[in-house]
């Protein structure tokens, strides 16, 4: 396919989300089926068209002045692709599956995009009714991280210990170009190509052989931050397909028992084979068995519970462009409610003395600071892990996160912004 007709079916795609109100991924997997001519790069090409156009939908429609398919891709190319009036003009030639020639309209919003007097949540690139929030928690750096959410995001790795070393797996690794984490110890970063494509990490030996996990590095550095030590007790109360459990096992080196569990057991399936091919040998997974208590001899015995909390996932949305648009204010109740209704549950296995680890990948204060704040009022035997004191487990690269990271009475937040990573909150309290 042309890139004039890659851009055709870029709109198409779009159309078909917006009428439909469907996720992207289900859009592009419905087009690919439906045009079968089109090989995998021109997929690639066109799904990086389409999640691109989603990451900057509201500044591209400020620009263009219109919310079509059309226009918003148009709009896409100018404000993050950095295309200019000719190059875009090219594209749009009216040729044999060529969008049509640029309108007199078009040209002119086109030939000097300005964002200057756009709103803070059109510059930022995220939903109106969420400002109120981001701007509690950033201020007026509101727009300039939500800038950041709406960038793509790099492939991280995780090197699994129980298998290989860092220097091993970048040496295994190193036709894909991978570079050193900026704060995690276990973390590698690939850098995607210039239409967004990630290389085929799970057909590489060393993914195969168990050696690297694919993990943001916020995520890994969360799964530091709680500080699970070889030899304890440790559950991971929403462990879905396992990755923090897997990180888990290899940071107490195999030693203790981790206890996996998850209320819905389809989120469970994967972590089986991956414990397999992780070399996991101290995880227990504990799948819901209708009302059955299977978690009852815990309580009161954990070291460490760990609850990686359902949540908007608005820490993610460079991962999930169309996320951020779908989202909506009664969905965040919703989450707010399971959050407080979860951890609260989750101190009855803490033992005295022991840990309770808050993660989730949102940027809201209601989600995260809130929620710990919430737990305290009803357990007076929980304090709060200083923040400061909790970045230490990092070792050195603890003060480079000190100083990058935002810092508040409850937790730590990470931001692709400060972090370069996906969008992280970590708050560790202990049991009296």
């Amino acid at each position: 396919m042309t890139p004039s007709a890659r851009l055709s079916a870029a709109m198409e795609v779009l159309a078909d989300i917006a009428e439909r109100r469907r996720p992207a991924a289900d859009a592009l997997k419905d087009w690919g089926l439906a045009h079968r001519f089109a090989g995998s790069g021109d997929r690639a090409a066109i799904a990086g068209l389409v999640y691109d156009t989603l990451r900057r939908r509201a500044s591209a429609a400020f620009v263009m002045g219109a919310e079509t398919p059309r226009a918003l891709l148009l709009g896409m190319l100018a404000v993050m692709r950095g295309l200019d009036l000719p190059a875009i003009a090219q594209l749009c030639d009216g040729g044999r599956f060529a969008p049509a020639p640029l309108r007199e309209d078009e040209r002119n919003s086109l030939a000097a995009p300005d964002l200057s007097a756009a709103a803070p949540f059109v510059r930022g690139d995220y939903p109106q009714w969420l400002h109120a929030s981001l701007r509690h928690v950033f201020g007026d750096e509101a727009a300039a991280e939500g800038h950041a959410l709406a960038e793509r995001a790099p492939l991280d790795l995780r090197v699994n210990t129980l298998k290989a070393t860092p220097e091993a797996a970048l040496a295994a690794l190193a036709h894909l170009g991978p570079v050193p984490g900026r704060f995690s110890p276990l973390a590698l970063r690939i850098r995607l190509d210039a239409e967004g494509k990630a290389p085929p990490v799970s057909a590489e030996p060393a993914f195969l052989h168990g050696e690297v996990e694919v993990q943001d590095e916020a995520s890994q550095i969360a799964a530091i931050l709680a500080r699970p030590l070889p030899g304890t007790q440790v559950l991971d109360l929403c462990a879905g397909a396992g990755g923090k459990t897997l990180e888990f096992a290899a940071l107490m080196d195999n030693k203790g028992q981790i206890y996996a569990h998850d209320a819905d057991i389809r989120r469970l399936k994967p972590m089986h084979e991956r414990l397999t091919r992780a070399g996991v040998r101290n995880v227990q997974v504990r799948s819901p068995r209708g009302t059955q208590d299977v978690l009852h001899d815990l309580e009161g015995h954990m070291d460490l519970v760990l609850v990686d909390a359902p949540c908007t996932g608005t820490g993610t949305w460079r991962r999930n462009p169309d996320a951020k648009w779908r989202v909506r204010p009664g969905a965040l109740a919703q989450r707010i409610a399971e959050q407080a209704q979860i951890l609260e549950h989750a101190a009855r296995y803490v033992r005295p003395g022991g840990r309770l680890a808050y993660v989730t990948c949102s940027l809201l204060d209601e989600e995260n600071g809130a929620q710990a704040r919430a737990l305290l009022s009803k357990r007076e035997d929980f304090s709060i892990v200083s923040p400061a004191e909790t970045t230490l487990a990092l070792g050195t690269s603890g003060h480079d996160l000190r100083a990058s990271a935002l810092l508040g009475r409850e937790g730590v937040l990470l931001t692709p912004r400060r972090t370069g990573t996906d969008g992280f909150f970590i708050s560790v309290m202990q049991r009296g």
